[in-house]
């Protein structure tokens, strides 16, 4: 209607709209009818506003312009990464990629603010308002686009020599019965059961031990203080068992599976903000040994009831596509 009361005409109006002069008549004439006035005079020669379509168009133009501005904002973000990433992810994963990627990330746009929250436990992405979340491959909603990050991820048991002065090693899980372990409570409050693996048969053992823990940079530093044995990555531990801080056992029974994955709800209408992120991570992932050592606990695999040191025959589920 702005457009036809500019112009003079439908012609010219349509062509600006890019629709046909019928088509906009039409819509015009619906208007009218929906409020009950005329807001044209139409001759075979012009097309003016009446005195009530001059008062509606004063009206309306302000909000009108304001809708333009908005969409020319919106463009403005879909064609230049810019506003406020938000990423949702445990405190491992987010020590993991500040460095390599998040910083990097900023340094290339630098229109983004990163608001990243780190907590345990798995939300709800979208209701809690986040653009992406990092959590291990299997644990990544089924219906969320999962893009990896990291090489896939071993967890071992280690223990420090003053620990194992006093103490023969385990050769079997079973035998972590007969030692002092550091246990892991998981997000959701429960005790972790560590998790092994060896020629196809999967076990899950409820370790026992005075201390209990909910951070990966806690459990390492106990372990090596010799409080005990700590279930972790392998890229947690590394930088502590290549000097012979730390030294792994049961290294024929530990587990490999996939690593961190990126994660978001869909490919349609993604804000440049949030694809540049994603593709920075792609270009990342390509160069996995940049976050070896970056890392201390991406988190343990699943969660259990804490009970006497048991072990317990599982079937490992498969990890999510």
């Amino acid at each position: 209607m702005v457009a036809v009361a500019r112009h003079g005409g439908f012609r010219i109006a349509a062509r600006e709209l890019d629709m046909s002069s019928s088509a906009l008549s039409h819509a015009v004439a619906a208007l009218e009818a929906r409020l009950g006035v005329r807001l044209f005079n139409r001759t075979t020669r012009s097309v003016a506003l009446s005195a009530e379509g001059e008062r509606f168009v004063a009206e309306v133009a302000p909000a009108l312009a304001a809708i333009r501005t908005a969409m020319e904002h919106i463009d403005e973000y879909r064609a230049e990464p810019a506003g406020v990433l938000r990423l949702n992810l445990p405190l491992g994963a987010g020590r993991m990629i500040l460095a390599p990627l998040v910083f990097e990330y900023m340094r290339h746009y630098p229109r983004v603010a990163v608001d990243m929250v780190t907590e345990g436990a798995m939300v709800d992405i979208v209701r809690h308002g986040f653009d992406v979340g990092v959590r291990l491959e299997e644990f990544v909603p089924p219906d969320m686009i999962a893009v990896p990050i990291t090489r896939p991820i071993r967890s071992i048991v280690v223990g420090s020599p003053a620990y194992f002065s006093a103490r023969r090693r385990p050769k079997t899980p079973a035998e972590l019965a007969q030692h002092r372990c550091i246990r892991r409570r998981t997000g959701n409050g429960t005790i972790y059961r560590w998790e092994f693996e060896k020629r196809g048969e999967a076990v899950a053992v409820d370790v026992q031990g005075q201390l209990i823990l909910d951070d990966g940079d806690l459990m390492l530093q106990a372990a090596l203080a010799g409080e005990g044995l700590a279930y972790l990555s392998d890229i947690a531990t590394a930088a502590s068992i290549e000097p012979g801080l730390l030294l792994p056992v049961l290294e024929d029974w530990s587990p490999e599976f996939p690593g961190l994955c990126l994660y978001y709800p869909s490919r349609r209408n993604i804000p440049a903000r949030l694809r540049a992120f994603i593709d920075l991570a792609r270009r990342q992932a390509r160069y996995a040994s940049r976050f070896q050592g970056e890392a201390r606990l991406l988190g343990p695999r699943g969660t259990s009831t804490p009970a006497d040191c048991r072990v317990h025959t599982v079937h490992r589920r498969p990890a999510a596509s």
